[in-house]
C-alpha cells in the first residue's frame, strides 16, 4: 500500500519518483512432521509461517479440509494446527 509515485513540490519546481515495494515471499518456519497414532485419539499438525495473518488452506490429498465435529483449525500469531478427532483409519 506504501507503492505509488511521490512528490516533492517546492511552489518553483517539483521532483517525482515512483516507488516499488516487493514483498517477501511466505515461508515455512516450522514445517510438518509425520505421525503415527492410535485409532481413537486426536492428531495435532501444525506448521509456523514467516508472517502473520497469512490465510492457510489445509487439505487431505486434494480435498480442502474445514472445521467441523471430526477437524479443528486454530491459527495463533504465525502457527497454523488442524486437529483431527477420534481417529480412523479413513483418516490415513
Amino acid at each position: 500500500e506504501d507503492a505509488g509515485d511521490y512528490i516533492c513540490d517546492s511552489g518553483d519546481a517539483q521532483t517525482m519518483a515512483s516507488l516499488a515495494v516487493k514483498v517477501a515471499p511466505v515461508t515455512f518456519v516450522k514445517a510438518l512432521h509425520n505421525l503415527e497414532l492410535q485409532e481413537g485419539s486426536a492428531a495435532h499438525l501444525s506448521c509456523e509461517v514467516s508472517k502473520p495473518d497469512v490465510p492457510v488452506e489445509w487439505k487431505k490429498g486434494t480435498t480442502v479440509i474445514h472445521s467441523s465435529q471430526k477437524c479443528s483449525i486454530k491459527q495463533e500469531g504465525n502457527v497454523h494446527t488442524l486437529v483431527i478427532h477420534d481417529l480412523n483409519r479413513a483418516d490415513s
